[in-house]
């Protein structure tokens, strides 16, 4: 899946660095693997900002600004967490985009509620977020590589909806 990750962070890379946009990710159960796929590709200082790995609810909420509230009531794993450290790392990295990634990779911490593979990946910008969620517990490694490349072929999918004459313009 690695040389996934790079094909689809070079033409990440691409559509950011040609306009000018920037990107950042906000990652719990991926612990930074996401960010480093991007930046596994020369240019990526060009649109990436940074990333944060809030491993920990304290991280998610203190420095994400994730509602303690919503930990508390629903867990970290869980479609409004998703999208609140979207929303968290566009503001604390001062990006356009965000990527993050909040889950249980296994192998333990698995709840019958929340089985060990769930992963709730949120995506866009901090005014329009999306999300989606993976729920096959294939083993840590696959988890968390299923997790990254997900997570960068959604964003791209998304941007390039977004961008339609900026795509048609670049070919």
């Amino acid at each position: 899946m690695e040389l996934q990750s790079k094909i689809l962070s070079r033409e990440i890379l691409h559509h950011l660095y040609a306009n000018g946009k920037s990107l950042g990710t906000a990652e719990s159960c991926t612990g930074g693997r996401i960010a480093q796929a991007i930046i596994a590709v020369p240019g990526a200082s060009n649109y990436f900002k940074g990333g944060v790995v809030s491993y920990t609810d304290d991280v998610k909420i203190n420095l994400l600004h994730v509602d303690a509230a919503v930990i508390a009531e629903k867990t970290a794993v869980c479609e409004e967490v998703a999208i609140q450290m979207v929303k968290g790392a566009c503001d604390a990295l001062g990006c356009d985009y965000a990527i993050s990634a909040t889950g249980i990779a296994g192998p333990g911490g698995g709840t019958p509620a929340i089985p060990v593979g769930t992963i709730w990946i949120g995506y866009g910008a901090k005014d329009d977020v999306r999300t989606f969620k993976l729920t096959e517990d294939n083993g840590r490694d696959i988890n968390i590589a299923t997790a990254t490349n997900e997570a960068l072929r959604h964003f791209l999918a998304y941007y390039k909806e977004k961008n339609p004459v900026e795509i048609e313009d670049a070919k």
